[in-house]
C-alpha cells in the first residue's frame, strides 16, 4: 500500500460572515410589529399569548408593551373576541372552553362571562348529535354508556349535561334482549 500525501489546507470558501449590525430602536420596533401582525394573521391570539411570543423576540419590555398596545388599538388583537370565538365553538363543553381560555391567559372575569353566556340547551343538543354520530363505535365497547360518558367528558361536557342527554338518547334506542341476535343461515 502506498502512503497518501496529506492535502494542503483549503481556504475558507464563501462570503465572509460578518456579525449583524445592531438595529436602531425604530427598526427593532418595526420588525417586532411586523412579527406581531404575521403571528396574528395565522391565528387569533390572546394578549398573553402574543406577549409570550414577543418576549422570545426581544428583551425590551417597554417595546413589547408598545407593540401590544398598537395592535390592540388597530383592532388586530382583542381578548374579548378570542374568548367569544372560543365560547362559540361547537362540539366542546363548558369545561373545555374554561380550560382553554385559562391556558391562553384570558382574564377570569371574561372567562366567567363567556361560560355564563353558553346556552345549556345548545350543549344538550350538541351532546345528542355527538352521541348519534359516534354511537356505532361506542356501542362495540364492553360498556357503551361508560365509554360515551368518558368520550363526552374528554370533550369538556359536565356530568349534568351528559347524563340527561345520555338517558334521552338511550330511551330512543331499541332495547337488546339476550337472544335478540339475528338468525343467520348456517353455513354448510
Amino acid at each position: 500500500m502506498r502512503a497518501r500525501r496529506p492535502r494542503p489546507p483549503t481556504p475558507d470558501v464563501g462570503p465572509e460572515v460578518r456579525p449583524a449590525r445592531p438595529r436602531d430602536p425604530q427598526e427593532e420596533r418595526d420588525a417586532l410589529l411586523a412579527y406581531a401582525f404575521r403571528a396574528l394573521g395565522q391565528r387569533a391570539l390572546s394578549a398573553a399569548e402574543l406577549r409570550g411570543r414577543l418576549e422570545r423576540r426581544t428583551e425590551n419590555p417597554d417595546l413589547i408593551e408598545e407593540v401590544l398596545k398598537r395592535v390592540q388599538e388597530l383592532g388586530y388583537q382583542n381578548d374579548e373576541q378570542v374568548a367569544r370565538s372560543e365560547g362559540a365553538r361547537r362540539g366542546v363543553g363548558t369545561m373545555r372552553v374554561r380550560q382553554t381560555l385559562k391556558r391562553r391567559g384570558v382574564q377570569d372575569s371574561l372567562i366567567q362571562e363567556v361560560v355564563e353566556a353558553r346556552d345549556p340547551d345548545r350543549e344538550h343538543a350538541e351532546v345528542l348529535t355527538l352521541l348519534e354520530r359516534r354511537w356505532s363505535s361506542l356501542a362495540r365497547k364492553r360498556d357503551p354508556q361508560a365509554s360515551a360518558f368518558a368520550f363526552l367528558a374528554r370533550r369538556g361536557y359536565t356530568g349534568n349535561v351528559i347524563w340527561p342527554a345520555l338517558r334521552e338518547f338511550m330511551a330512543g334506542r331499541p332495547v337488546k334482549e339476550p337472544g335478540d341476535e339475528p338468525d343467520w343461515p348456517d353455513e354448510d
